[in-house]
This record gives C-alpha cells, sequence and structure tokens, in this order.
C-alpha cells in the first residue's frame, strides 16, 4: 500500500521547530534546517516500513531533527496501519525511548 504524500509541523519535544515533508519519490521524510538536509530513509518490503538510515549533517545535531524525522515516520506508519522494523541504530534508540510506537513494531 503506498503511502500518501503528508506534511508534518512538529515542534512539541524539538529545540526548533522542524518542518517535515515525506518524500514520496525518494522514500524518506526529510526537512531543510539552515539549507541543509536531513533524512530519514524508508523502504516499503511486504507491507512493512523498514526503517532504514537516519541522517542529519553534523552541525545540525544536538537539536532534535532526528527524532522529529522518525517521529513523522512514525506517526505515518500509525495513521496508515503499517507495521514498522528499525534498521537504523537511531530508530531502535528512538524506540526504546518511547514506549508508545512500540506497537508498531513488525
Amino acid at each position: 500500500m503506498p503511502l500518501p504524500r503528508c506534511h508534518f509541523k512538529l515542534p512539541i519535544m524539538s529545540p526548533i521547530p522542524v518542518d517535515v515533508h515525506h518524500n514520496l519519490q525518494l522514500s524518506r521524510f526529510e526537512a531543510v534546517i539552515d539549507g541543509r538536509l536531513a533524512r530519514c530513509d524508508y523502504r516499503m518490503d511486504d507491507g512493512v516500513m523498514l526503517l532504514v538510515h537516519t541522517e542529519v549533517p553534523p552541525e545540525l545535531e544536538g537539536r532534535g531533527i532526528g527524532a522529529a524525522l522518525v517521529r513523522a515516520a512514525l506517526e505515518q506508519a500509525a495513521a496508515q496501519g503499517i507495521r514498522v522494523r528499525p534498521r537504523c541504530s537511531f530508530v531502535s534508540a528512538y524506540l526504546a525511548r518511547h514506549r508508545e510506537y512500540r506497537p508498531l513494531i513488525a
């Protein structure tokens, strides 16, 4: 099932407002901050969203951007009834800290 295009504004729990876009063509959730791209990449595999890579430029780390990207991906999966499988250490660590998303894990 393809994921719909969506747009998230996630200022909660992030030191700065993060405007996250779902880029369907590139299979990722992304945000441009200070002209730099941050992203959470995924692949769909038999109806499961594999969260494979999260990348935030080093100069933007520690501002909650990675967490906002992962949260947007998880919220989108939850809204669509899609299970997720973390394949990225950042996503795994996020899920360990945010038990509310554990029911999504495939």
